[in-house]
C-alpha cells in the first residue's frame, strides 16, 4: 500500500516562507510523477507544481518563478519551497504520486495516490 505523508505546513505572515515535505512509503518505480496541489475553502483543487522521475518540472502559470518543487536523490521525498508567501496562498496543500506517469502533469485526475494534506495559512 502506498502512503504519502506531508509535513511543513503552518501559519506565517505575508512575505514569510515555508518548506513542505512529502514522504512516499513505498519504493518508487523507474518512471513516476509527483505533484503538489492545493485547495482553499470554497475553491476547487488546483495544481501547484509537478516533477517526474527525470526531474522534469511543470508549474502553475500563476506560481512560476515563486515556488520550487524538488525531489531528493532517492525519489521518495518531495519538497515544495514557498518563499514570499501571500494571503492568497492560504490553502490545504496535498502531495500526490502516480507511477508510470511521465511527463509531469498538473491534472489531479492523473494521480492515484494522495496524502492527507497539510494546512498553510498566510496572514496579512
Amino acid at each position: 500500500q502506498v502512503q504519502l505523508t506531508e509535513s511543513g505546513g503552518g501559519s506565517v505572515r505575508a512575505g514569510g516562507s515555508l518548506w513542505l515535505s512529502c514522504t512516499v512509503s513505498a519504493d518508487t518505480y523507474k518512471k513516476y510523477s509527483m505533484a503538489w496541489f492545493r485547495q482553499a475553502p470554497g475553491k476547487e483543487r488546483e495544481g501547484v507544481a509537478a516533477i517526474d522521475s527525470a526531474r522534469k518540472t511543470t508549474y502553475a502559470d500563476s506560481l512560476k518563478g515563486r515556488f520550487t518543487i524538488s525531489l531528493d536523490n532517492t525519489g521518495t521525498t518531495l519538497y515544495l519551497q514557498m518563499p514570499s508567501l501571500k494571503p492568497e496562498d492560504t490553502a490545504t496543500y496535498y502531495c500526490a504520486v502516480d507511477f508510470f506517469l511521465t511527463p509531469p502533469t498538473l491534472g489531479a485526475w492523473a494521480y492515484k495516490y494522495w496524502g492527507q494534506g497539510t494546512q498553510v495559512t498566510v496572514s496579512s
